[in-house]
């Protein structure tokens, strides 16, 4: 009645409160302001707790006996303790009614013996940390998830502000402090081809769960010399990321992007992080065919603890929507089988991964709850630079105070896994990949009372995508094709191989047409791969090319390689330019004047961080945005 009143034409998948639902919370806030009371003694408001926890306060999914619990666990590996922190995790889900709370498993199954199921150091392989960029949190604890999780094969995320090259070198232990994913966002915060070369994932960052709509910030009081230096920035200023990304305005843009990381590092999936909204499977099948390999969905709950208040309570959708309608879309049209997903927001226990499968993921992923075994405490003062136990903060004596281990993690993660065992026995599932999809196994709790869940109806969430379209696969089996096979920077590679190897200098000449696109970023991706972040001498290799250039020509260029290019170019020219030269001038037969006509398409040298450009003619727009360290000359824009 609602919508039909107030928001005609918006779509709903699991129904909802009713006006008197809405009039029940404004009287219940109205008589906390107003308690009817005969004393004439001025009363004092109750806190709320909306930020922080208090006793007879909002209820926090992370409480201080929720904290304790899991930390214990995770420091001693007592899975009895962890037990406990599980139970009170669950049980919030239920009282709070969050999706997954108000769903049980059907009882009615065949049940298998635990030592058929799946192996936990196999299921833990489909984790990954939440995307916290180095800045938002401290290096101690930004290369203890790295380290954790690569131990167990599964995936960190850095985030969107870059990583200090030094990581990528391994420990004398054999560990590796190297994120395995490496996140592009809109900011390009310390985007290089030697950032992306050392990844085993890409991950565009669309949107953020927490807070869907804005850009990451990082407060001027954490962009210390090192931050903003790898960040390529200025010490005390803040930073924020624009909502939108300026080389992306439709599917087609993404669709290059991808087909740009591809060429950076073709050895690296492409992931594109979405978040949960009405509509996010439509997004997601065009995600889809512009090829990335993974997707994200990222829910509201959880999220950045700098997120605006404002955000963090009225922003974003469940995670348990969003992988729903994605995968039936997916699923629908047939597009499942070439895509990997991945839920987040909030997710704590066996419980919730073991949901999140059946409604769709194939790996799941943790933020808070990683921090937590790390030693957070929740004080929520992640934006001021004053988190007490050294986890965000760039402090260096709150630093000092930092007592993670990859350990306490690690053993988080396995119980996790084990209790997912546990459930996939009681189910009848001998591995991960058989409940994939399976909401058949799920069903209304019914057993729930609450005055807010009567008018819910779960049933869309709940229907099996093979009811939708049978005979197609629910889960990631193809992979992609994304068409670097013959591009030119094949042949480039091979004539300048010995270039490569023995740094002799090397001058080519040839022929370019607009259909070769991202031409350079393959070539550069070999030379950080052999000299990483110092490159090859300058103008070791020279590349002389003639015609009109595709899209995203001398993208990610590394340091040593010059491209001069007599014609023209499309789109994108120089994005994230990473020490190389460009050199763009008409043809010398030309019947214009240079300085009046546009030679270079739109957004040349978005997110540069160093290198040299030099330009005989006119931009087209969005030239030189972001530009963290190259220097350009242009006749105009």
């Amino acid at each position: 009645e609602v919508i039909e009143k107030c928001f005609k034409g918006t779509a709903s998948r699991i129904s909802g409160i009713g006006f008197s639902v809405l009039e029940e919370e404004i009287v219940r806030r109205h008589n906390l302001a107003w308690e009817q009371t005969n004393s004439t003694s001025s009363q004092v408001l109750p806190n709320p707790g909306n930020i922080h926890w208090r006793n007879a306060g909002e209820k926090h999914a992370w409480d201080p006996e929720t904290v304790w619990s899991l930390q214990y666990a995770s420091r001693i590996n007592d899975v009895d303790v962890y037990k406990e922190f599980s139970e009170r995790a669950n049980a919030h889900n239920e009282e709070s009614c969050t999706l997954r709370g108000l769903l049980s498993f059907k009882i009615n199954r065949q049940s298998l013996d635990l030592k058929e199921v799946e192996p936990a150091n196999e299921i833990v392989k489909r984790f990954s940390t939440g995307a916290m960029s180095f800045g938002s949190i401290s290096a101690e604890t930004h290369e203890t998830l790295a380290i954790a999780m690569n131990r167990i094969g599964g995936k960190s995320n850095s985030g969107e502000g870059g990583e200090d090259p030094e990581r990528y070198t391994p420990l004398a232990n054999g560990d590796s402090k190297s994120s395995a994913i490496k996140q592009i966002a809109s900011g390009r915060f310390g985007v290089t081809s030697t950032y992306i070369a050392n990844a085993k994932q890409l991950q565009i960052k669309i949107a953020q769960g927490a807070k869907p709509g804005e850009g990451g910030e990082l407060p001027g009081r954490k962009v210390d010399h090192k931050i903003a230096t790898i960040r390529y920035s200025t010490p005390g200023v803040g930073l924020i990321s624009p909502p939108p990304h300026h080389d992306i305005y439709s599917i087609e843009d993404l669709s290059q992007l991808i087909f740009d990381l591809k060429n950076a590092n073709p050895d690296a999936e492409v992931s594109v992080k979405l978040v949960s909204e009405v509509g996010v499977g439509t997004i997601a099948a065009g995600v889809t065919k512009a090829h990335a390999d993974h997707i994200v969905i990222a829910g509201d709950v959880g999220g950045t603890g700098a997120s605006p208040l404002t955000s963090i309570k009225h922003a974003g959708l469940p995670w348990e929507l969003g992988i729903a309608e994605t995968h039936q879309t997916l699923v629908l049209n047939d597009l499942r089988s070439r895509v990997t997903l991945q839920t987040d927001g909030g997710i704590k226990t066996g419980r919730d991964v073991v949901i999140a499968g059946l409604l769709g993921a194939e790996e799941i992923g943790f933020s808070t709850a990683p921090l937590i075994t790390l030693g957070c405490i929740m004080m929520r003062k992640c934006h001021l630079n004053t988190c007490p136990v050294g986890i965000a903060t760039q402090d260096p004596l709150l630093r000092e105070k930092f007592t993670g281990q990859p350990e306490h993690l690690i053993n988080y993660l396995f119980m996790v896994a084990e209790e997912a065992r546990t459930i996939m026995a009681s189910l009848g599932f001998k591995n991960f990949d058989e409940l994939i999809g399976r909401t058949d196994v799920l069903e209304t709790n019914t057993a729930i009372d609450h005055w807010k869940a009567e008018g819910l109806d779960l049933s869309l969430l709940l229907i099996p995508a093979m009811e939708l379209r049978n005979n197609v696969e629910v889960r990631q089996t193809i992979k992609q094709e994304h068409g670097i096979e013959n591009v030119l920077d094949r042949q480039l590679i091979e004539k300048c191989s010995q270039a490569l190897k023995s740094k002799e200098h090397i001058s080519i000449d040839m022929p370019i047409v607009n259909t070769n696109r991202t031409t350079g970023a393959m070539l550069s991706h070999e030379v950080v791969k052999l000299w990483g972040d110092d490159g090859l001498q300058d103008d070791t290799i020279k590349i002389n090319f003639e015609g009109s250039a595709g899209q995203s020509f001398g993208a990610f260029l590394a340091t040593g390689i010059r491209l001069k290019l007599t014609g023209d170019s499309n789109d994108y020219l120089g994005k994230g330019l990473s020490g190389g030269r460009i050199v763009v001038v008409p043809p010398e037969d030309r019947i214009f004047r240079a300085e009046d006509n546009i030679l270079i398409g739109n957004v040349a040298l978005y997110g540069a961080t160093s290198g040299l450009a030099f330009f005989r003619g006119r931009a087209a727009e969005r030239f030189c945005v972001r530009n963290s360290g190259a220097k350009a000359v242009v006749e105009g824009v």
